[in-house]
């Protein structure tokens, strides 16, 4: 039967590209990985001692919504730091990671043959949750003379009678972009005028270096067309926690959440509790992990100019995004020869999007002795092919 066995939707979403450069890395001694986006750091001591906690309390299943106080919390939370206003009884719904979240988001309001405008470069589960909503992502370029910032031109330009939605994702993942103020009612204007709605993968939200991020959701006139995305995996270092959250109109949760009750039930009941504590006691920790992935920044920066390979100054996130192109040899190459010779393990630029090409990402969340040893050894991998 071959390929017959395999539903369309999945055979058209490739692999991974991050997976398989972190697959060949584990297999091999003595690798630096600068490849997943993962904190080195253990959560905070507070954090996991009311999830250890709350295992000798219950370990049965919280409401589909999740625990009602930490909606609440999280409500709270928003408001304080964005002004978004959600109400915790029926536009709010914990999900297992952000991943979780954004795949519900899609199969809430996608119809087949929808399309959806991704800038890119973007995390790669971002088309991929579109294509299995068997819609279809349409990719908007963004380029490092725009500060990988997309325009609101640039998305009127890819707009079509099938247009459903803009998917955004800022602080991003790859380049460690923040949108200004400016772009982003550049993007609401767009999404207003088309009558669109808006999914905002603000994960990195907590994460950013000199300026302020803006929550799109709290821009005049987009909380009731905006799907707004979060979680714990990064500031809090949470990563395998799994926790993360879904806000949008009451119409629009209720419908991803009929989808989270068929495939999840519900959040872990421990993470949640985890989640409670972070919220309630996490802000000194999130900001001393901020400090340190800054100054890890400036490291990293500087050091792979100093290399010779030109670098976007990320504002937010932890990923640097080097230019490798000049060296005359594609992304994939680099990162290949990288890998076995020098054994540091950093991401094509491409698996992020076809503007990603002759990038690559190499992301600072991991031990300042480790980034300057990286460092020394890309130096001696780049004097080698030039």
């Amino acid at each position: 039967m071959g390929s017959q066995r395999i539903a369309r939707r999945v055979r058209a979403v490739p692999p991974s590209g991050i997976r398989r450069f972190f697959d060949i890395a584990a297999s091999m001694p003595d690798v630096i990985s600068l490849g997943v986006g993962e904190p080195d750091a253990m959560t905070p001591a507070d954090i996991r001692a009311a999830g250890q906690r709350s295992i000798d309390q219950t370990t049965a299943y919280t409401s589909n919504s999740g625990l009602l106080e930490l909606r609440v919390t999280l409500a709270a939370h928003l408001n304080r730091l964005y002004g978004a206003d959600y109400n915790p009884e029926d536009e709010l719904l914990m999900t297992v990671g952000v991943s979780e979240a954004m795949l519900i988001a899609t199969l809430a309001v996608l119809d087949p043959d929808d399309e959806v405008l991704v800038p890119e470069p973007c995390f790669v589960a971002y088309p991929a949750a579109v294509l299995f909503a068997d819609a279809k992502p349409v990719y908007v370029p963004t380029r490092v003379e725009d500060g990988f910032q997309v325009t609101g031109a640039a998305l009127e330009a890819a707009i079509t009678p099938r247009t459903r939605a803009i998917l955004i994702g800022y602080p991003n993942n790859p380049t460690g972009a923040v949108l200004s103020p400016e772009r982003m009612l550049e993007i609401a204007a767009v999404a207003e005028r088309h009558n669109l709605l808006v999914i905002s993968d603000e994960i990195y939200d907590r994460l950013v270096y000199g300026v302020k991020h803006t929550c799109f959701a709290a821009l005049p006139g987009m909380r009731e067309r905006t799907i707004l995305l979060g979680g714990f995996s990064k500031a809090y270092a949470m990563t395998g926690w799994r926790l993360g959250w879904f806000a949008a109109p009451a119409d629009i949760t209720a419908a991803a959440r009929k989808v989270h009750q068929y495939a999840i039930m519900s959040a872990p009941t421990m993470s949640q509790y985890a989640g409670l504590a972070a919220l309630r006691f996490g802000e000194e920790s999130v900001r001393a992990m901020r400090d340190e992935y800054d100054r890890r920044r400036r490291v990293i920066v500087g050091g792979l100019r100093e290399i010779g390979l030109p670098t976007f100054e990320p504002q937010g996130a932890f990923y640097a995004f080097p230019h490798v192109g000049h060296l005359g040899m594609s992304s994939e190459e680099f990162c290949e020869r990288l890998l076995t010779e020098e054994r540091v393990a950093v991401i094509p630029g491409d698996a992020f999007g076809p503007s990603g090409a002759g990038y690559v990402r190499a992301c600072y969340a991991t031990a300042l002795d480790k980034i300057e040893e990286a460092l020394e050894r890309i130096e001696r991998f780049v004097r080698r092919v030039t």
